[in-house]
């Protein structure tokens, strides 16, 4: 599925007023896909695959009527698709989707080099970029011109697929297997990107596409995996990391949003066909398939039904929480600007009684300033009696008294002593001390 051309932008102007014409002029997505409000999500998917094949640029390239159809239908599927996006719009339309803003699905093999270069160059800069499968491998698949390859149970198998294309493999499974249920899992030790592809066989020989999984980063490798237990199991996917970096708290409470039950929870006996699909921009994607029976593993299949029951009712949990979390945080950002402006009154209040302290002077220069200067200033009284004063200390320095004088003959008689005084010191220093270390001091 094609996306918005890398490399046009327009101002915010324009932007919104083309948003807004456009907005005027769209078909319902329910319309547009030939589905109903109450469509299942595999009935949405079914009816964006065929109309993806039919009007794929890469079969209409000199078709414009076809292009406009395949980008309605694409944003179409994009809206029904995503649970939030749906509910959005079934409650305001497309004013809440504008909002929320558009993820679109890029077909990697129909975009040029620059442009593949410049996605690549988002998704490192951590902008999510979904990509889906090309049509190009879809269509194969529908003519059953794809090569398949036959996969044992409990055996792994490792191999490297080319980018935006797909190695196919088939299962045989017996009635027991099928009732123990089956396990398929991806992994790939050199982190690549790629797809677990699940399709079933059609009337003509050919297949299409059922079931989908990306492959995600889970510690040192990147893995994804089916599984048909025959009780509901459910996928994770997970938020848009820009999002949450804009609102953390709503991507906290909207986490488990992502967890949504998987349209096939088992299998019958027969065989099925799966596929690995290369999702790297530029390389090959390296990876080990492995698929196995679930018998031995019934305390696992336990655990899994447990924990992602505790899942869901946390999820359930979590909605009534917000609430509580939200009333709140609001009560709390009352009281921080209420402390604030209280702390701000208190200021004020004590600095205006300060100044009412200080006026209780007759004296206008106190009156002006704060009580914590008061009595640095002299007072009138006193000012005839400090100048009495400086006269007497000019007259004492003036006339020295007898006192004075004989302070200092004696300052220059011991200024004249000291020369022998240093010559005693030094012949002192320079005496030879006998000590007897035997005896301690």
């Amino acid at each position: 599925m094609t996306g918005p051309k890398f490399g046009s932008f327009k101002g915010e102007k324009g932007e919104s007023a083309a948003a807004a014409g456009a907005a005027a002029q769209r078909r319902d997505p329910y319309e547009v896909l030939g589905v109903g409000r109450n469509a299942t999500e595999q009935e949405i998917k079914s009816a964006f695959r065929r109309m993806a094949l039919k009007y794929h640029p890469d079969k209409n390239a000199d078709d414009p009527v076809a292009s406009e159809k395949f980008q309605e239908a694409t944003f179409s599927y994009n809206i029904l698709s995503d649970p939030d996006k749906r509910r959005q719009y079934d409650s305001s339309g497309f004013e809440a989707i504008e909002a929320d803003g558009q993820e679109l699905e890029l077909d990697l093999s129909s975009l040029n080099t620059v442009n593949t270069v410049f996605a690549a160059l988002f998704s490192k800069l951590g902008v999510p970029i979904k990509t889906t499968v090309s049509a190009t491998v879809l269509e194969e698949a529908l003519n059953g011109s794809v090569e398949i390859s036959q996969l044992q149970l409990g055996k792994s198998v490792c191999r490297k697929v080319e980018k935006q294309t797909a190695h196919f493999y088939s299962v045989d499974i017996t009635d027991k297997e099928a009732k123990m249920g089956l396990v398929c899992r991806v992994h790939s030790t050199a982190k690549s990107k790629f797809k677990l592809l699940y399709f079933e066989p059609e009337d003509n020989g050919g297949l299409s596409l059922a079931l989908q999984e990306d492959s995600a980063k889970t510690g040192k490798v990147t893995s994804a995996g089916m599984f048909f237990l025959g009780f509901p199991v459910y996928r994770f996917e997970q938020n848009n990391s820009a999002a949450a970096a804009k609102d953390p708290d709503s991507a906290f409470f909207k986490r488990l949003d992502g967890f949504q039950p998987c349209e096939v929870n088992e299998l019958k006996a027969g065989t099925h066909y799966f596929a690995v699909y290369g999702d790297n921009f530029f390389k090959s994607a390296s990876y080990t398939i492995e698929v196995v029976c679930a018998e031995p593993f019934s305390a696992e299949k336990e655990r899994l039904r447990s924990v992602e029951a505790k899942i869901i009712a946390k999820r359930s949990e979590l909605s009534k929480f917000e609430s509580e979390y939200r009333e709140v945080l609001a009560k709390f950002t009352e009281m921080t600007s209420r402390y604030a402006q209280e702390m701000q009154t208190i200021d004020e209040l004590l600095k205006e009684r300060n100044a009412i302290h200080a006026s209780y002077t007759n004296n206008p220069t106190l009156q002006r300033s704060s009580s914590s200067s008061k009595g640095k200033s002299p007072s009138k009284g006193s000012k005839g009696e400090d100048d009495q004063t400086v006269k007497k200390e000019k007259k004492s320095k003036s006339q020295p008294s007898e006192e004075s004088r004989s302070d200092e003959e004696a300052t220059k008689n011991k200024k004249e002593k000291k020369p022998k005084d240093r010559i005693r010191r030094k012949k002192w220093f320079n005496i030879h001390l006998k000590v007897d270390k035997r005896r301690p001091c």
